[in-house]
């Protein structure tokens, strides 16, 4: 979910605590460092993180609420596990709120957030082209977040980005199945038409970027 953040005595943004533990705990789910069906013990999360149990526990709480952390009787928070089946309605969900992201960003979004966009594409471009996943997903994280910030539209980011974990979930999971260069693409023509202010060409990009997640997720469902 979209961080939030407060002003530091001189007046540069100071990020929450919580909202510090929350990405944290979410990279170790997304890469798989805390696999699916694993159990969440707060004060390890503490301790491997390097954050107070505070602020882990809040943490916590809000991943319960999305779906990322199942509180299951008599045996506490576990790591929920990937429903094979479950995760094509979540890529067609994703696709009603992304395209509705990417038509207000290319309405919407400053000059300096649509060349952000498009240097954020170009560096996935690039890590594909080398096929280095990690690289390739911290700059599709950051595409994300400009892309949101330009959108203008709280409700669409807050709906979309547990979504977004799941898939970036998924992608860890199945990535012998996947195919960077082509998922890319497809970010790169939604940044250009964001860039452009071509609401279609921006729409057209998502699209065809969910085009291709619910390929891939179709290809790991069948295989």
């Amino acid at each position: 979910m979209p961080a939030a953040v407060t002003s530091s005595p001189g007046g540069a943004p100071r990020r929450r605590a919580a909202d510090m533990a929350y990405d944290a705990i979410e990279t170790l789910i997304v890469t798989l460092q805390l696999e699916p069906g694993s159990p969440v013990v707060e004060a390890e999360i503490a301790e491997r993180t390097g954050l107070g149990r505070t602020p882990v526990r809040e943490a916590l709480l809000r991943m319960t609420s999305v779906g990322l952390i199942d509180q299951q009787p008599r045996r506490g928070l576990l790591v929920s596990g990937i429903d094979l089946a479950d995760h094509l309605d979540v890529v067609q969900t994703r696709r009603v709120l992304e395209t509705l992201i990417a038509s207000c960003s290319a309405r919407r979004a400053t000059a300096a957030e649509r060349k952000d966009i498009v240097r954020c594409a170009e560096k996935m471009v690039k890590a594909a082209a080398r096929g280095h996943l990690d690289d390739y997903m911290a700059a599709d994280h950051e595409l994300d977040r400009v892309n949101h910030r330009a959108s203008r539209n709280q409700s669409a980011v807050m709906g979309v980005a547990p979504l977004i974990v799941q898939c970036r979930r998924f992608w860890y999971a199945y990535q012998h199945e996947g195919d960077i260069v082509e998922a890319a693409d497809a970010h790169m023509e939604l940044a250009q038409g964001i860039a452009t202010g071509d609401e279609a060409a921006a729409v057209a990009g998502a699209n065809r970027l969910l085009d291709y997640l619910e390929r891939f997720a179709r290809r790991v469902i069948d295989n």
